[in-house]
């Protein structure tokens, strides 16, 4: 697996276009990594950038990144909302794919000792990255800010991990770590009172609030919710106070159970929550949860398409409320996703079937045969939802809810086939294209063409498993669906059977040009199994179709 680090550097500029687009620019000449996000905010004077690479490019990217900001902010000029300590306030490392949370700290290291040391800032380690654990919560270590830094500084205690131990008075101290994937998350209020978006902050936060007990002495009750930070407070832009939440653990605290703990304390205080908003990126899953929690209140199934529960989480979480979400720039999946990948899915009906018709020999088969198995699984999974909505049959909104979102998995894996299986096509032909003048370069090239040509047959053999799995979905729902949708399971097992024995046809044809069949033996025996499983559940499905058909 590809080593991915995710960096999320908070600089302390939020108004100046120019400002932030020099220390972007900075990020994106650095070839290895991809910037994601450029997350602005006017109020609170601060940006979020959000960029991905591997560890070497991440590290050199975040290095000039806060060399630029050095350069361009003075923070003896700095006013914001936020707390903050220095223009690159804190640079988080976050492990993403291929790599440890114990790798990822030496780059941490790394990175931190070399802005010490080159730009003579101030460096503090947090998180994964501080062995001190007296010192490694982030507002902790920012108490004071940059005002009081000065003072702090001199303190034994606060001696930075890297670079001098004097005060920058332009760009103030940084903070450099490891942590988990955080989800900067704020919720809106219906009151301009920092004091009462405090209250609801110190409800739900972990660390809760401090209050006296009988004797006077300081006691802290925590608040509602693990792995959550909270503070609150107005943004003059908005008109509107505002609860400012990190979620450090979304396992542990999902956005949606931070959003209705917030409404719960508001409304017990008075108040009304308006709407939310994310500052930066958050992974897919954690709005695919929220789209499903909400839609399980509503007594709904769950087994919808992922655009519809991105629909669903957006409009309840009020992630709309202050300007338009774009999904396609909010979640990371959406935002590293190559267009290529998935080039055929975003087809039009009917462009699909004109290119299809046209001379190119890709999209074929192949492609087609796992559309017609999506198409399978589609109408399984529609007779479900249907039936988890009949009237009268309201007790088994969940055994059919659960059916659906088995259908939705299929259909959506069976869609990213359509592409699969024309990029193993072109893999094919290139290999056939590599140049063979010398004997290293004809082995390279017989190697090649092997590879590519085993890729293609492991794309349909997918393919043949995936519709022959739709096919027990198909069944259950022609057995115990709503009547009213029995042909519709009809024709889906009719799809799903053709995409069995079309993938197969790809499988035969491509395995035939391998002179050594023996890495794909068990496969092709398989594939026999699986033919004949689809063609006997087709006749076992339509005829439980036909005889429901003849009883209406």
């Amino acid at each position: 697996m590809e080593k991915l680090i995710e960096c999320v550097p908070n600089f302390s500029e939020g108004r100046d276009a120019s400002i932030i687009k020099s220390i972007t620019d900075e990020i994106e000449r650095i070839e290895g990594v991809k910037l994601l996000d450029v997350d602005p905010g006017k109020a609170t004077n601060r940006t979020v950038v959000t960029f991905v690479g591997s560890p070497e490019a991440v590290v050199e990217a975040a290095f000039h990144a806060i060399k630029k900001a050095s350069e361009v902010i003075d923070m003896t000029k700095h006013k914001g909302e936020h707390p903050r300590m220095g223009a690159t306030d804190v640079c988080p490392l976050i492990p993403l794919s291929g790599i440890s949370v114990e790798e990822t700290v030496k780059y941490a290291n790394k990175l931190a000792e070399r802005v010490g040391k080159e730009l003579n800032i101030p460096v503090y380690l947090y998180e994964y990255a501080q062995p001190n654990k007296d010192r490694n919560n982030l507002s902790v270590i920012r108490e004071g800010e940059y005002e009081g830094y000065s003072k702090k500084i001199k303190k034994p205690e606060w001696k930075p991990d890297y670079g001098p131990t004097e005060f920058n008075v332009r760009s103030g101290a940084s903070v450099i770590g490891v942590r988990d994937f955080l989800v900067a998350y704020n919720v809106n209020l219906n009151t301009t009172s920092v004091k009462r978006a405090n209250s609801i902050a110190f409800d739900i936060r972990e660390r809760g609030r401090v209050v006296k007990d009988e004797k006077g002495n300081d006691v802290n009750v925590p608040g509602a919710l693990k792995a959550v930070k909270a503070i609150g407070w107005f943004i003059e832009e908005y008109g509107q106070a505002q609860v400012s939440i990190n979620l450090t653990n979304i396992n542990v605290t999902p956005v949606h159970i931070a959003f209705e703990e917030a409404c719960k304390s508001a409304l017990n205080r008075g108040m009304r929550v308006t709407g939310s908003e994310l500052v930066g990126l958050i992974p897919l899953q954690s709005l695919l949860e929220a789209g499903k929690y909400f839609l399980k209140k509503q007594s709904r199934s769950i087994g919808v398409s992922e655009s519809e529960l991105i629909h669903i989480a957006v409009k309840s979480l009020g992630l709309d409320d202050l300007s338009e979400f774009h999904p396609e720039k909010k979640i990371i999946e959406y935002r590293m996703k190559n267009p290529a990948d998935s080039a055929l899915q975003s087809l039009t009906v009917k462009a699909f079937a004109d290119l299809t018709a046209s001379e190119s020999p890709a999209p074929g088969g192949g492609s087609i045969s796992a559309y017609l198995g999506s198409l399978g699984a589609a109408l399984g999974t529609m007779v479900a939802n249907l039936s988890a909505v009949k009237k009268g049959w309201e007790s088994r909104v969940e055994e059919f809810s659960v059916w659906a979102e088995k259908g939705q998995i299929l259909k959506d894996k069976l869609l990213k086939a359509v592409d699969e299986d024309t990029a193993a096509f072109n893999r094919i032909m290139a290999a056939f294209g590599l140049p063979k003048n010398t004997d290293a370069e004809k082995q390279a090239r017989k190697d090649a063409i092997n590879n590519a040509t085993i890729n293609a047959i492991e794309v349909p053999y997918k393919v043949m498993q995936l519709s022959l799995e739709s096919m027990t979905l198909i069944k259950a729902m022609a057995e115990i669906g709503n009547p009213n949708s029995v042909s519709d399971a009809g024709v889906g097992a009719l799809c799903a059977r053709s995409a069995v024995l079309g993938a197969h046809l790809n499988v035969k044809i491509n395995a035939a040009g391998l002179a050594d069949k023996s890495a794909v033996g068990d496969l092709l025996k398989d594939a026999i199994g699986i033919e004949n499983d689809a063609l006997r559940l087709e006749t076992e499905i339509l005829g439980i179709v036909n005889k429901v058909i003849e009883k209406s």
